[in-house]
């Protein structure tokens, strides 16, 4: 994976350093702290996701017939020449350059959901938070397309947020049930931004994504 820093550099960026070393790391190139860089919109915190876990209609997913990602149109315009994946490229990224057509061309980004740091964007899928195919089956099927495209393209609510491309895909359409965030201490936040989604879009779940999202909301 040509885009990934090495270990050292990733652990550089997890350690509580001195400023002697912080200006030693600048120095040397190294990547800022995640917490220096931009992110997803904030989740609720933990008291009010369980309130809003509380307010969500329990009952069997729905049918994942019908569906296509193309009921969900993206990444639409946002403005000029970026489209809603460059815009999170560059919210999410460190020192993100973007060319005349607003493709990210350098820069870097942390990936919350496995702590891998890149420098190429091509390494980087936007994941939707609560998985398309998920939406559908907890509601979403009903709804216009307009609707539809509305949520996949959702920068207010914490829906979208770059991540390592082989994680997102081993996600695929799984709810927290089935996948967590294999790196631990973005589990709580994950569940939060889970629920708060989920909760505004009026969408359902099941009886064992409940209680995937009651136990780890226990934790945060």
């Amino acid at each position: 994976m040509s885009g990934l820093i090495s270990a050292s550099r990733v652990y550089a960026r997890r350690i509580t350093v001195t400023l002697a070393s912080t200006a030693l790391a600048v120095t040397a190139g190294l990547l800022t702290a995640p917490s220096a860089q931009a992110a997803m919109p904030t989740p609720v915190d933990a008291a009010t996701a369980r309130t809003y876990l509380g307010e969500l209609t329990v009952q069997a997913e729905g049918s994942s017939s019908g569906y296509s990602r193309a009921k969900f149109p993206h990444w639409i315009t946002q403005s000029g020449a970026c489209n809603t994946r460059e815009v999170v490229l560059k919210r999410d990224g460190t020192n993100v350059q973007q060319n005349a057509s607003c493709a990210a061309v350098s820069g870097s980004w942390y990936s919350e959901y496995d702590g891998a740091t890149w420098t190429a964007a091509s390494d980087l899928d936007i994941d939707h938070m609560v998985p398309l195919a998920e939406a559908w089956r907890s509601g979403a099927s009903g709804w216009t397309n307009t609707q539809r495209q509305a949520y996949a393209n959702d920068l207010t609510r914490p829906q979208l947020i770059a991540v390592t491309d082989n994680v997102n895909q081993a996600k695929s359409d799984k709810d927290p049930a089935e996948w967590l965030p294999p790196r631990a201490a973005y589990r709580c936040a994950y569940v939060r931004a889970w629920v708060h989604v989920k909760h505004y879009y009026e969408l359902t779940v099941d009886s064992a994504e409940k209680s995937a999202l009651q136990t780890a909301l226990k934790d945060c």
